[in-house]
């Protein structure tokens, strides 16, 4: 498993399909930003659909870190990856 960080920046009429692709895969913590841990296979299929779904002049960037230990995460507020704030 690695651990990813995906950022995309799409034109707003277009961003509900990146939004229901990567949520297959990854944890939506901000607007246009996902994380969570995925295999080797899953995150080829994230670069390759990412991809086919950018337009010109949009974007997006994949963070590959090993693994979360090695992620000093800080949040300020509510965490989007706290599940038990939706029991």
């Amino acid at each position: 498993m690695v651990y990813i960080i995906v950022v995309y920046d799409m034109r707003a009429d277009r961003t509900r399909l990146m939004l229901n692709f990567l949520r297959k895969y990854l944890t939506h913590v901000q607007n246009s930003v996902f994380e969570g841990a995925v295999t080797e296979g899953d995150l080829e299929t994230i670069r390759n659909h990412t991809q086919s779904l950018l337009k010109p002049d949009e974007s997006a960037i994949i963070y590959r870190i090993g693994s979360d230990k090695y992620v000093e995460r800080t949040v300020i507020g509510d965490d989007p990856t706290d599940d038990s704030q939706f029991l």
